[in-house]
């Protein structure tokens, strides 16, 4: 068994210590509306052929600020291109992030390195399985997860292009398998109902980690796969239930400010909301 890893987790700021943050009221009361846009930026990772699905920094930052104090422990166990972590380190928050893909691992380490830093809290790249999390943090140290995992069998399809509008629809993506990987510990490889029971499992074992007051964020979308709705939302959501956690909030990520040229789906006779036009980031705290 691995020994944890050392590093820090303690508040570092002066605030009460029954506040959840370190947020004032006026942007408490802008994040109590449950629809939130998101800009990306020049640090983010746009390039599908790098990583098929990344969130902006801009989502990571708003949620560790909500969420958490300076100095306290973030973690993400599907951290991808590493996101979660150039949030953490600009904000002055230690953050641990694991993926089973040495690829995106060692990008997302050289994004945490390559960033100049101000303080002296630390964020560490890991490769590693969900599944093995508990034996390398200590428990009651995590305040915060922020995680968005594969979407289940979404990706690991060769993808058709039917929301792009004509010639858009045959770009670089048209027709390609866009999927992380074809690792049989890959959640992106499963069916939602598998999808479902690897995450009860996953995080039934990360319980021991947080504190009391910790939150987990989960960003998720719902899938249309071979004509029908696939909503795994509802999935995470009676999965981690079934792993003990409390289901406390729905904020959705309302996209439309970043996705052009939409074609129709489905008209005239089959209504189908477009998923990529939003997206769901659900909370949880511990039980």
């Amino acid at each position: 068994m691995s020994s944890p890893i050392e590093i820090g987790y303690k508040r570092k700021c002066s605030c009460p210590e029954n506040h959840l943050s370190c947020v004032e009221a006026r942007q408490w009361l802008k994040n109590q509306l449950g629809v939130w846009q998101f800009q990306y930026e020049a640090r983010d990772v746009r390039s599908k052929d790098v990583h098929p699905a990344v969130f902006p920094i801009s989502l990571a930052t708003r949620i560790i600020e909500q969420f958490s104090h300076a100095g306290e422990l973030i973690l993400d166990p599907f951290v991808g291109t590493g996101t979660t972590l150039v949030a953490a380190q600009d904000l002055d928050r230690n953050a641990i992030g694991f993926d089973i893909n040495e690829d995106y691992i060692e990008l997302a380490k050289s994004r945490i390195s390559r960033q100049l830093s101000l303080f002296d809290t630390e964020q560490f790249a890991i490769r590693e399985d969900a599944r093995n999390i508990s034996n390398l943090i200590e428990p009651n140290t995590v305040k915060l997860l922020l995680t968005s995992p594969p979407y289940a069998n979404l990706l690991n399809r060769r993808r058709k292009n039917k929301s792009r509008r004509g010639d858009q629809r045959k770009n670089c993506q048209y027709n390609k398998i866009e999927q992380y990987s074809q690792d049989e510990r890959d959640l992106g490889t499963l069916g939602a109902p598998e999808f479902e029971v690897a995450l009860k499992e996953i995080f039934a074992g990360l319980r021991s980690l947080f504190l009391p007051s910790a939150h987990l964020l989960i960003n998720i979308t719902d899938a249309w796969i071979d004509g029908k709705r696939v909503p795994l939302h509802i999935s995470v959501i009676k999965a981690l239930e079934s792993a003990g956690y409390e289901f406390r909030n729905t904020i959705i990520w309302d996209r439309r400010n970043i996705v052009n040229r939409i074609g129709i789906f489905g008209w005239p006779s089959n209504y189908i909301t477009m998923g990529t036009t939003f997206e769901y980031i659900l909370d949880f705290t511990v039980l």
